[in-house]
């Protein structure tokens, strides 16, 4: 199947379900091709994706998590 941006923004639930249907959707921009969306096989016996294996990653480094966050939330100068 292949559909617009303008068909994925009025028509979600339908590209949606084409997709869930094992169609391989191609998303067009311009007659250009943007992306493909197709079904997720990665999903774990009750319907939802299975877990991240790069979740967590840090968990035993909590220092380094920290030191990352307070980086973030400096305030920023202006040029």
């Amino acid at each position: 199947m292949e559909a617009t941006i303008r068909d994925l923004r009025l028509h979600t639930a339908a590209v949606l379900a084409a997709a869930d249907r094992g169609e391989r959707v191609t998303i067009t921009s311009r007659g250009q091709v943007r992306a493909v969306l197709m079904r997720s096989e990665e999903v774990d016996g009750q319907g939802r994706p299975s877990r991240n294996p790069a979740f967590g990653l840090w968990a035993d480094r909590q220092d380094v998590v920290d030191e990352a966050v307070r980086k973030l939330r400096q305030p920023r100068a202006l040029p």
